[in-house]
């Protein structure tokens, strides 16, 4: 109850009193600031109603995200206000989103690459003609998700993933959104206890809240909770196996070059750690090196095997999800104006009221309903006064609570990306109560772990 009561006191909130916010004053009490908040939860709504009105969900973020801003502007100029605050704010938000697309579009050409050279394919195969059943396929994807995703991020893993799920049975569909689910939750677990799992992690672990190894402190409460979700998923995963006949399926090798360009993608991944760690580089900077590696290794293939089919760069990249890169810069934008006009300052506020621990409990919702990066900004911006259990614990729950909701996370958005018309919102939420038992158990071990016996 108290969660809930924080939750209704923050919106409420929304539409309250307040005074300066940074170096602006709070607008969320002018007609603009009202206006965009209608405007985002019109937005929200056709987002999450996708599947119903068959509107692309890139199209209302991309329409929010930017006129939200053209509001702002123009309450600004009539009012005679300064604007360079505002050209500050949109500057340094295209940064923040430049990176997360050309990190997207990198990972998104690689995985192009790879069905290409068909080292899907060849992966479906290994798996399907050993007999695993549909529940022990979605255990193993789920676990290779959680392992995966704290080196490789937890969106490149559920992109990944998810294309296996897709190469195993594109028609069992009760399979594939339980399936989907638990990659996603997996993926999101995985990340939650690795600097370089998730974007808030890498956050909080740069702004030096919390020193590197810290971060392992919380793999019981994330793989218990996990665990949870999976367990409670795959009761919904159908009986028997994917059909497989070995004399009419020709066994599937993965085609030359998809080897290379495995260990390529490795290799990528490397760069964009080592480059933040060792040079403080933003992490796209890794990944397009290691893009311009696969375009050099696509000259040379065409040059060295004259008699195969040439595999080109730019070729894999016209192939990739533009929609989920527009829908990923609409929603920030979005988000990047409601932080502007002052609407999530407000949540830093709620600290004094509620509590340490109940207001990074509900982090975890509002990341699910919003979008974790800002809410994450919003928390290392106030710099509340939290020791290292308080930092890790809002650390998970920011991580791991954009599961609740299908695009509450850059996992999810992937994921609705690639099983288009299958891993719906409304599919989501038909099995969004297992998701949050699980959220709801890895505070009770994080609690266990920290405030009962310390082991941190």
């Amino acid at each position: 109850m108290k969660i809930l009561s924080l939750m209704l006191l923050m919106f409420s909130a929304l539409f309250g009193s307040g005074g300066e916010v940074g170096a602006m004053p709070d607008l969320t009490t002018t007609w603009v600031g009202i206006l965009c908040f209608i405007v985002f939860l019109i937005g929200y709504y056709f987002i999450a109603a996708e599947e119903v009105y068959h509107i692309n969900k890139a199209k209302p973020a991309l329409f929010i995200g930017t006129f939200m801003f053209v509001l702002i502007g123009i309450y600004m100029v009539v009012n005679g206000m300064d604007v360079h605050p505002l050209n500050h704010e949109v500057n340094h938000l295209i940064l923040e989103i430049a990176q997360i697309v050309f990190f997207l579009t990198v990972a998104m050409t690689f995985i192009e690459a790879l069905i290409d050279r068909d080292v899907f394919n060849a992966l479906k195969y290994n798996l399907v003609s050993k007999g695993y059943s549909y529940k022990k396929l979605f255990w193993l994807t789920g676990v290779i998700a959680f392992f995966l995703s704290p080196v490789a991020d937890n969106l490149t893993t559920a992109l990944i993933l998810s294309t296996v799920l897709l190469t195993i049975d594109r028609e069992n569909k009760p399979f594939l959104v339980s399936g989907a689910i638990n990659i996603v939750v997996a993926a999101n677990a995985g990340g939650a206890w690795s600097p370089f799992g998730d974007i808030t992690t890498l956050m909080v672990w740069a702004a030096g809240k919390a020193p590197f190894v810290d971060f392992l402190a919380l793999f019981p409460a994330s793989i218990i909770g996990w665990v949870l979700t999976a367990w409670l998923l795959s009761l919904s995963v159908p009986e028997g196996s994917p059909h497989f006949d070995p004399t009419t399926e020709p066994k599937v090798a993965i085609k030359r070059g998809g080897k290379v360009i495995i260990y390529l993608g490795i290799f990528t991944i490397i760069c964009a750690v080592l480059g933040h760690q060792l040079f403080h580089l933003p992490a796209m900077f890794g990944m397009l090196f290691g893009m311009s590696l696969l375009g050099i290794y696509t000259y040379i293939f065409k040059k060295i095997y004259k008699e195969e089919k040439p595999i080109n760069l730019f070729h894999f990249m016209s192939k990739i999800e533009n929609d989920t890169l527009m829908f990923f810069f609409g929603i920030l934008s979005a988000v990047g104006a409601l932080h502007f006009l002052g609407f999530l300052d407000y949540l830093i506020k709620l600290y004094d009221v509620f509590g340490l621990s109940a207001v990074n409990i509900a982090v975890g919702f509002v990341s699910a309903i919003v979008d974790n990066v800002p809410v994450m900004s919003a928390v290392l911006k106030s710099n509340p006064q939290m020791n290292l259990d308080q930092w890790l614990l809002v650390t998970l729950t920011a991580g791991i609570g954009g599961s609740m909701i299908s695009f509450g996370s850059a996992a999810g958005v992937g994921v609705m990306g690639k099983l288009k018309g299958i891993y719906t919102f409304g599919a989501h939420m038909s099995q969004a109560w297992k998701v949050v038992a699980g959220y709801i158990l890895s505070i009770v071990v994080w609690y266990i772990q920290f405030e009962i016996l310390g082991l941190y």
